[in-house]
């Protein structure tokens, strides 16, 4: 019986090593060992690898949305998980329930949960090791490789949507049409919205159009603010960027009572107008992913309406590259590792 498994870790920060581990067990009360069979490559996988500590030992292997089978279990583990089950988990690692989010059924608030590939290892490898509070369930319908963006990308924006206040018929726009903003205008538009998505030159049009939004919006063309508001204004505007000057150049097209999802967390602050907001009663949330739950209605939403994220493959091995050409852009839309065998 093979007692190592692959993993590429983030010797030094900014780069990826193959490397060979021995098998974990899960020592925990509640853990699982997931045999992994893809794992999506995540903007947010950035500061993970660029920012990894270099004193950590042994250094961290990085990724978040992981599918596989769970190939062994800890003790304490509840009777809904088994041994060859297909399981998946996302950013949020698995919640405590013991802390006052978690009391209150706010699961993705908890402050006690692991962040997948940053504070704990991820799925850049062969073999993890998960919290069972962090499991979702695949469905039969979703291959391991299309499962694995819907996990992060899919659910963050799925629920966005979710929490904008919009209703069928009502304008939404998209800005930022990438690895995020390719999932959000699919469920955009099978939720019955119309679908603006809010991009940067022409190479994009095609595809947002293909995708399911019924207008584009280019930005080196117009001002994305007043093509909006030649829409007649969006209830919400969805940001995948976290670019202050460009969300605040698309803001100015936020119809009264009109809602900003801040998606793209970054650190630098969102000038917004008090007079704007108050004189329109307009309003701004962050949204954050979600639950395990709200992944699983996710998934099952992506498979009765036909959502799939577009994405490209490469073996583990090959993840430098593939995180290279994510952070390049030079994917449509996202990439995915493969641990190799069939899936």
């Amino acid at each position: 019986m093979k007692t190592t498994y692959r993993a590429m870790q983030v010797t030094t920060p900014g780069v990826l090593e193959l490397v060979e581990r021995p098998i974990p067990e899960p020592a925990g009360a509640g853990e699982v060992l997931i045999a992994v069979e893809a794992c999506g490559i995540c903007g947010a996988d950035a500061s993970d690898i660029e920012g990894a500590d270099p004193k950590l030992r042994p250094p961290r292997v990085p990724g978040h949305e992981v599918v596989g089978r769970i190939a062994a279990l800890g003790a304490s583990v509840p009777a809904r998980w088994r041994i060859g089950q297909r399981v998946g988990v996302g950013r949020l690692g698995g919640h405590c329930n013991e802390c006052e989010q978690c009391r209150q059924g706010l699961f993705q608030l908890c402050r006690n949960q692991p962040f997948v590939g940053a504070s704990c290892d991820g799925g850049y490898a062969e073999r993890m090791i998960a919290r069972s509070t962090g499991l979702v369930s695949i469905p039969d319908e979703l291959n391991a490789e299309e499962a694995a963006p819907i996990l992060c990308a899919g659910l963050a924006t799925f629920n966005a949507l979710k929490k904008c206040g919009a209703e069928a018929g009502d304008l939404v726009a998209i800005l930022g049409i990438g690895g995020l903003g390719h999932m959000a205008v699919q469920y955009a538009r099978r939720m019955g919205f119309k679908v603006a998505a809010i991009g940067r030159g022409q190479g994009i049009a095609e595809d947002a159009l293909a995708l399911g939004a019924h207008v584009y919006i280019d930005t080196r063309q117009e001002e994305a603010a007043d093509a909006l508001r030649r829409l007649g204004g969006a209830i919400a505007l969805i940001t995948m960027i976290s670019d202050p000057i460009a969300v605040t150049a698309a803001l100015g097209g936020l119809a009264p009572q009109g809602r900003l999802v801040v998606l793209g967390a970054g650190k630098d602050p969102l000038p917004v107008s008090a007079g704007f907001l108050v004189g329109g009663e307009r309003s701004v949330l962050g949204s954050i992913t979600g639950s395990p739950y709200e992944n699983e209605k996710t998934l099952h939403f992506s498979v009765l309406s036909d959502v799939r994220p577009l994405i490209e493959t490469l073996p583990l091995e090959r993840a430098n590259e593939a995180y290279q050409r994510m952070r390049s852009g030079d994917v449509k839309f996202r990439m995915v590792l493969t641990m190799g065998g069939p899936h």
